[in-house]
């Protein structure tokens, strides 16, 4: 027997932070999305016990400013692609910049060079998640994903969904109803 569950990866997140910090007993506040402002200095070995905790959940503290900054950039994105509420009226880049405090060409050149992909590249593929994940959930139509993931058309978003995936969105859903079929006839 198979039970399928749908949850939100960054409450769940964030109840497990929650959870690790009340069992390490260190005063905290979630600052964002992947941030966590302590109330006290740790010492070195709570800090260690942290990371330990931390690793087993497959959570890693970022200890650089230049891998830091990278996480935020993919914070940010994360948070305007998957949040409906995160519309910005301005372009991904002047958005960048201003919320990050950093001129567009650094954060770009900078996670080019740690991530090896450029910041377009890692919105698009961010995008083509979101938009397999309404298909496959909230049965959205192509139209109406296109106008959500701010596309200029629905010819934009095929294009772009079939040069990430090599399927094109209508042969996607068919595979997904596929699926779906199969299972409920096992």
């Amino acid at each position: 027997m198979n039970i399928y569950i749908k949850f939100d990866t960054s409450y769940t997140c964030k109840a497990v932070l929650r959870d690790l910090m009340k069992e390490a007993n260190i005063p905290y506040h979630i600052a964002g999305l992947n941030e966590i402002e302590l109330n006290e200095e740790l010492t070195v070995e709570a800090l260690v016990e942290l990371k330990k905790n931390f690793a087993s959940y497959g959570i890693e503290i970022i200890d650089d400013h230049k891998t830091t900054l990278i996480q935020k950039v993919k914070d940010t994105i994360l948070e305007m692609v998957w949040n409906d509420e995160v519309n910005p009226a301005i372009t991904t880049s002047a958005y960048l910049a201003e919320k990050l405090h950093h001129s567009y060409g650094y954060l770009s050149n900078l996670f080019s060079e740690i991530t090896f992909t450029s910041i377009e590249n890692f919105i698009i593929i961010q995008k083509i998640e979101r938009a397999k994940s309404l298909l496959i959930n909230e049965h959205l139509t192509l139209t109406e994903i296109s106008y959500t993931l701010n596309y200029s058309s629905v010819a934009h978003l095929s294009a772009q969904f079939k040069k990430t995936t090599g399927l094109t969105p209508t042969s996607f859903q068919k595979i997904i109803k596929a699926r779906r079929e199969n299972r409920e006839n096992a």
